[in-house]
């Protein structure tokens, strides 16, 4: 049994990682931590991390990026296995990531479904492919309104995995309305949409003469997401310092 707090239990993620580990017969929610005190949760809630002394295998962490840092902090001191699913994480913030990883274990995803992670490991083989032969590449991403981030963090994933093959030599554009140029070769466009209950949906398009091959993934609920988190959690007790992510989850090391 992995027994796991839920940072940002009252969330809608976190409510739904709530649902999904009641029926887990491996996991089980042990504590909760968030802002806001809603009664009816099964297990006691926290508004800090600070004033939680129940003991864990593993936190999951569906919050918001101002509240990661103290997360971070109290991980380190409890060397505490941490599941971290926020995106829109400053560059500072991604650096103390990496400085916990060195202290305990940190799961760090922009995406927590296994079609997504799949994906990421086509794409650089459709990379190796079709850039040489002159495709460009476009990532496009649509969320719902709700959403504060812009690109998603599962958008950027999928555009590191291209320029990663490529070898980091191309430009992330986010905005061309200020330019009057012909694209050049190597960038990689990222563009987003907020509209609506839109729950994921991200396109990444190989653009060639004469044709075009669209990698697509359409999330239709947000309960992928959460079955990864928790499969995450399960992945990571137990587990040394170091920073893992979901391949290491479906290798299973």
């Amino acid at each position: 049994m992995t027994r796991i707090i839920m940072h940002g239990c009252n969330g809608v993620m976190g409510q739904m990682i709530c649902n999904l580990a009641a029926a887990d017969e491996e996991a089980e929610i042990v504590a909760g931590i968030d802002i806001n005190e809603k009664e009816g949760n099964p297990f006691p809630v926290f508004t800090s991390l600070e004033a939680c002394e129940v003991e864990a295998d593993a936190v999951i962490d569906f919050s918001h990026f101002s509240c990661v840092d103290g997360l971070l902090d109290w991980c380190r001191a409890k060397k505490m296995p941490v599941v971290l699913c926020t995106t829109g994480l400053s560059e500072k913030q991604l650096a103390k990531v990496g400085e916990t990883a060195k202290i305990t274990a940190v799961l760090k995803s922009a995406n927590m479904s296994l079609g997504i992670n799949m994906l990421l490991k086509l794409l650089k083989e459709a990379t190796a492919v079709l850039t040489p032969a002159g495709f460009d590449v476009e990532v496009v991403e649509k969320h719902h309104r709700r959403k504060v981030d812009a690109p998603s963090g599962t958008a950027l994933a999928l555009a590191d995995s291209v320029n990663e093959e490529l070898g980091g030599e191309y430009e992330y554009v986010y905005d061309r309305t200020e330019r009057r140029q012909s694209r050049p070769k190597k960038e990689i466009g990222i563009s987003a949409v907020r509209g609506g209950s839109i729950v994921g949906e991200h396109d990444v398009i190989f653009a060639g003469e004469d044709e075009v091959i669209t990698f697509s993934h359409t999330a239709y609920s947000r309960a992928v997401f959460g079955k990864g988190a928790i499969e995450a959690a399960k992945f990571l007790k137990g587990k040394e310092a170091g920073l893992y992510n979901m391949s290491h989850v479906i290798d299973g090391k």
